[in-house]
């Protein structure tokens, strides 16, 4: 008797790892957009589950609209994960912003869309289908954008209830597994060309209208590989690998710092504000204090991807170089400016006062956190 394809068994035991930790009879729920990645994720999920008689395995299906006949595809994305035997699966419709570009609000209508569906049915876990390859082309672009460990530590396996079960994995192995088991898997043509299949049954996207990400993966890995020699995507993804434990740490370290130096009793505070005690944050080493700089500024609602590094030094200078300068203004509006050993980041208008106007002001309540959009910097 033989067994499943070489890639099929890939996934299989990449989903039974990624779950292992997940309860017999909980619901696990795999993103499934249609394409070869998501499919045989989706594939994998529905065997692992119906062969240990595990979990309650379902699917989401994330409509963007972005695209004409979108809603067909989504259709068939779904009628493919109820006949591979998913139940429930859901067909969500989602309005694309414009924050932080096409891409970025694509995404974040997606995972607000993949979050919500499993409150609504308690899942356990949100399986993605985010391969090596994708997390190459996640750390070449931080690496080109010139971010952070955070970022170049790229897309973790593990963040909450979403995991990334096919980080380890080609995506020509996840084509080689749909291709095994009969499965016919949509390409999105702003993906641009892809590597395996007949490019000439696709539509063409020109080169210069493809997502930068796209462009990463049609044009410039493959000149990296032609110059510096195959093995540069399993490069990088060690790269990301190697700063993921020296991330945490940091990581760790500054969440354990914001909270020592938050002054939640400051008679000056204003409402959605931080105010944060200066000594602590000066006597901490100069990674750890800028992470939670960094954090406590995301906290007040700085959007993550547009705040950069200068930024933070800026603010970091009016803890250690302070000479009475005056205050950082930051994305979104927010104001970061010291008084009496006090950092306040706040909205300049928050509590009444004049636009622009960044000095602490007496108040009767304490601060009140704003949501923590911890985008991270996954570019996923």
């Amino acid at each position: 008797m033989t067994g499943p394809a070489p890639a099929v068994a890939a996934v299989r035991v990449a989903v039974r790892r990624a779950l292992a930790d997940v309860a017999p009879g909980r619901t696990v729920l795999v993103a499934c957009s249609g394409g070869a990645d998501s499919l045989a994720l989706a594939a994998g999920l529905a065997w692992e589950a119906r062969a240990g008689d595990t979990w309650r395995a379902g699917a989401v299906v994330v409509d963007h609209g972005l695209q004409h006949g979108s809603h067909d595809v989504a259709r068939d994305a779904a009628a493919t994960c109820r006949a591979l035997g998913l139940d429930p699966v859901r067909v969500v419709r989602v309005d694309v912003g414009t924050a932080g570009g096409p891409e970025a609000a694509a995404r974040t209508a997606r995972y607000r869309a993949l979050e919500a569906v499993a409150d609504e049915l308690d899942a356990a876990a949100v399986l993605l289908g985010h391969t090596l390859d994708d997390q190459a082309e996640t750390v070449l672009l931080a690496l080109a954008r010139g971010s952070g460990e955070r970022a170049l530590a790229g897309m973790r396996p593990v963040r909450g209830r979403l995991r990334r079960p096919l980080l380890g994995l080609r995506r020509a192995d996840t084509e080689a597994a749909c291709a095994a088991q009969g499965l016919v898997a949509w390409h999105d043509p702003t993906n641009g060309r892809p590597a395996h299949g007949p490019p000439a049954a696709l539509p063409a996207v020109p080169a210069a209208d493809l997502p930068l990400r796209s462009r990463v993966r049609t044009e410039v890995l493959p000149v990296l590989e032609a110059v510096l020699g195959p093995g540069v995507a399993q490069a990088l993804a060690r790269t990301a690998d190697a700063l993921a434990d020296a991330t945490d740490a940091v990581d760790a370290a500054a969440a354990a710092l914001l909270a020592e130096a938050l002054d939640e009793r400051a008679p000056d505070a204003r409402p959605g504000g931080v105010v944060l005690d200066v000594a602590p944050l000066a006597d901490a080493p100069a990674a750890v204090r800028r992470r939670a700089l960094h954090d406590a500024a995301v906290r007040v609602g700085c959007p993550p991807g547009a705040l950069v590094r200068v930024q933070v030094l800026a603010v970091e200078a009016l803890v250690t170089a302070w000479r009475g300068q005056g205050p950082v203004h930051l994305p979104g509006g927010r104001v970061a400016s010291r008084a009496c050993g006090r950092l306040y980041l706040v909205l300049p208008n928050a509590g009444g006062d004049e636009a622009g106007d960044a000095r602490p002001r007496t108040g009767t309540g304490g601060p009140r956190p704003a949501d923590h959009d911890d985008q991270h910097d996954d570019r996923e």
